[in-house]
């Protein structure tokens, strides 16, 4: 399932989460075309195995700051930045510009440590925006579970489009994460969604306004 757009209508422009998106695409743009993309992701993203020998908090909190903005590949960023662009800007215009930063990187760092406990001996970079993106899937799921995403479904050589609750389509991303994680399935961090998520539906009280939302 792919999300294309949802029926919330933002009050504020949403400044942060744009910014992010582009912040995360120049970025890729800019290691893909220097040919250091996979320089970077290994000097600066998260290897669990040595989060527990390096005991430097400022280098720490950079690895895990900067991993968030590092990609492995154009599917990769394609589907996070896809996913932010859905459902941030109604999280940020509940949250407020200031506090959905903060919040968009503590659910970050909280997917990270997530993927670290799940996976304590790897020595597999960790990096991507999924982790940040899963806990604003989880803020969304509790301040709008009544609105509808416009959905591309493909049905073996069909296409087609539904309109899916949120409720449903973001309950079902998160089964779908805990499953490959409880399966072991490689090649993706299920356990830093699963944290992320997690982080997300956690904080969000004390990140959202109290004013009521009609979805």
């Amino acid at each position: 399932m792919i999300p294309l757009k949802d029926d919330v209508p933002s009050r504020h422009f949403p400044i942060v989460n744009i910014t992010l998106i582009i912040i995360n695409f120049f970025i890729f743009i800019h290691l893909v075309t220097n040919n250091i993309l996979e320089y970077y992701i290994l000097t600066h993203g998260v290897i669990p195995r040595n989060f527990f020998t390096d005991f430097s908090l400022v280098n720490q909190l950079y690895l895990f700051t900067s991993a968030i903005f590092l990609h492995g590949g154009w599917l990769h960023i394609l589907g996070n930045m896809l996913y932010l662009w859905v459902f941030g800007d109604n999280v940020e215009d509940r949250m407020g510009h200031l506090r959905y930063l903060v919040f968009y990187l503590v659910c970050g760092y909280a997917a990270t440590l997530v993927h670290i406990l799940a996976d304590p001996l790897s020595s597999i970079p960790v990096v991507g925006a999924s982790g940040a993106i899963a806990g604003v899937l989880g803020a969304y799921l509790l301040l709008f579970p009544r609105a509808r995403v416009l959905t591309l479904v493909p049905i073996f050589i069909f296409i087609t489009f539904v309109r899916i609750p949120a409720v449903i389509f973001l309950g079902l991303w998160f089964v779908l994460q805990f499953i490959n994680g409880l399966g072991g399935v490689q090649g993706v961090a299920w356990w830093a969604h699963i944290g992320g998520f997690a982080a997300g539906m956690l904080l969000i009280k004390f990140f959202a306004s109290k004013q009521k939302y009609y979805y």
